[in-house]
């Protein structure tokens, strides 16, 4: 199946039913982005966040307006289109109609620079874009520099002189399906990875890879038509729209809340009924956090219907699983790994019923196989660490126009993953740390995810990031940067003393208080601080032992 084609059912058999809640706490609502002919269903209170949604017969008539905007347009099948919008209601309908007009949907991080911009623009030849209101200086300095743009597409109100009013030319086109035949073979979408490691790499996926996704994802979490999902991670990963893909299979509600305060998560939980929330780690920290500080009062809010906490995109801390577990004993937790790659979320899954196996990323996924394998690509015995390999239905094409890149990572039909793991002898698999984030300190192999968990676990450190230095001696050595909860103090002794409960080998050689950068997708940004502390700018601690 198609996955456009559970939009169409959805429109069909739940046409008059909510799809689509958009929440956006802090936006102003004489600013607010519309729909130029919507009915929008909006907030009645004008102390209310500003609030719209939308029915699967709306969702699924604008993303056949917008398909039907650009074969107007003379767009062929293939033909490339951008998404670089923030979160918002008109960006899943946008995406839907680039599928449906037999195109390639592009979506762009919505941090990237102008430069960053460009450079995945031209990478992935993407023809068209579409673009918001908050991306209008960063286009300005890009916008007569783009060889392989044709076409920009505003949404919004009073969209620069060299854009085309999306919202309007939506209104004259057919709310009808376009004349476009797909095939599961099709090309459907470029992702981008994160670019943690570098320049990112455009991930090229067909229509076979984004209903895999959809089968996974509802698999694991069994939604139902009685399900309301709370997305917040950002839609232009991989991550936040596959599990939304999940209720696309199952038709049932999603509210994309814009914000990540712990009281606007509550507050939406609440409000919109929500049972399904995917966190990532420092918003899971920072809700418990405000929690223990008495700054949120779970009494006051309605959260019994709440049924499930994921997290992904990282490893977790079992330290953190545990904290939540005492604050929500009622939740079930899940966790999910993938890859952009793999088209995101659920190659590897713990499962709702292992919470005893806390600390493993789980086994291979709904429709998945996976093994852990040495240099030579032979499976490793059971407790060994070897480089997580997978294959299922969700594999990426290639990197798209980058064979080298594609022949390193894709071996048959193996996608080698970079990451390094164990399996236990249950059969659970543990991620051990990235591969190339393996520190080699006087012979030894260090996996920082193992000193991080280690170091977490300390009530002092909100967040800490491990990464190797070169060293004259040991040819490298660890080095801990540590981020302290908001008002409290942590001094060097203290980190030593806690860190004499390691194996020596594995203790920090330095550390160095300060924040943990991270991506929109919750990773740490590891290159960004090896560049940093290579150069030396802040004052280092040694560490003693």
């Amino acid at each position: 199946m198609i996955i456009t084609d559970l939009l169409e059912r959805n429109a069909r058999l739940y046409g008059g039913e909510t799809s689509l809640v958009e929440i956006n706490p802090s936006e102003e609502r004489d600013k607010a982005t519309t729909w130029w002919d919507f009915n929008l269903i909006e907030s009645a209170s004008s102390d209310a966040p500003y609030r719209r949604e939308i029915s699967w017969k709306d969702f699924d008539r604008r993303a056949n307006r917008f398909a039907n905007l650009l074969l107007s347009r003379g767009l062929a099948k293939g033909t490339k289109v951008a998404i670089l919008l923030m979160n918002c209601l008109e960006w899943l309908p946008i995406y839907f109609g680039i599928l449906k007009a037999g195109c390639v949907a592009v979506p762009m991080n919505f941090r990237y620079s102008s430069d960053e911009i460009k450079y995945c623009l031209e990478l992935a030849d993407v023809d068209v874009l579409v673009f918001g209101p908050e991306f209008i200086s960063r286009m300005d300095a890009i916008a007569g520099d783009l060889p392989t743009v044709r076409r920009m597409f505003f949404v919004g109100k009073d969209g620069p002189a060299y854009t085309e009013d999306c919202l309007r030319l939506m209104s004259f086109c057919s709310s009808n399906p376009p004349p476009v035949a797909l095939t599961e073979t099709d090309d459907a979408a470029i992702y981008f990875s994160s670019g943690t490691t570098g320049f990112p790499k455009a991930i090229l996926h067909n229509h076979r890879a984004l209903y895999c996704s959809c089968e996974t994802e509802q698999n694991h979490h069994s939604q139902s038509r009685e399900d309301v999902f709370l997305c917040i991670p950002p839609l232009y990963h991989t991550g936040a729209k596959m599990h939304w893909f999940g209720s696309l299979l199952s038709g049932s509600k999603a509210v994309l809340l814009r914000g990540v305060k712990p009281e606007w998560i509550l507050r939406a939980v609440t409000e919109e009924r929500c049972t399904i929330v995917w966190l990532l780690v420092p918003w899971a920290q920072d809700l418990l956090d405000a929690i223990d500080s008495g700054r949120v009062d779970l009494s006051q809010y309605r959260l019994d219907q709440w049924r499930l906490m994921h997290i992904g995109a990282q490893p977790v801390p079992p330290s953190l699983v545990q904290r939540w577990r005492k604050v929500f004993p009622h939740h079930q937790y899940d966790t999910n790994y993938g890859l952009s790659e793999s088209i995101g979320p659920g190659c590897v899954h713990l499962g709702v019923e292992n919470i005893h196996k806390v600390g493993a990323i789980g086994k291979p996924g709904y429709g998945w196989e996976a093994r852990i394998v040495d240099d030579q690509g032979n499976d490793v015995a059971d407790g060994d660490v070897g480089e997580l390999i997978v294959k299922g239905g969700g594999v990426m094409q290639c990197y798209y126009k980058n064979p080298e890149a594609t022949a390193e990572v894709l071996k048959g039909e193996w996608l080698y993953t970079g990451d390094m793991a164990r399996r236990d002898e249950d059969g659970f698999i543990f991620l051990v740390d990235r591969k190339k984030d393996v520190v080699i300190s006087g012979g030894e192999n260090l996996y920082p995810v193992q000193i991080e968990d280690f170091l977490r676990a300390y009530d002092k450190i909100k967040d800490v990031a491990v990464i190797g230095l070169p060293d004259a001696r040991l040819g490298e050595i660890a080095v801990a940067i540590i981020e302290i909860k908001e008002g409290m103090t942590c001094t060097e002794e203290e980190i030593d003393a806690f860190c004499q409960e390691l194996p020596r080998y594995k203790r920090p050689r330095k550390i160095f208080f300060d924040r943990v950068p991270r991506n929109p997708t919750g990773k740490i940004e590891k290159p960004a601080l090896r560049e940093k502390y290579c150069q030396g700018r802040l004052v280092e601690v040694q560490i003693t032992g």
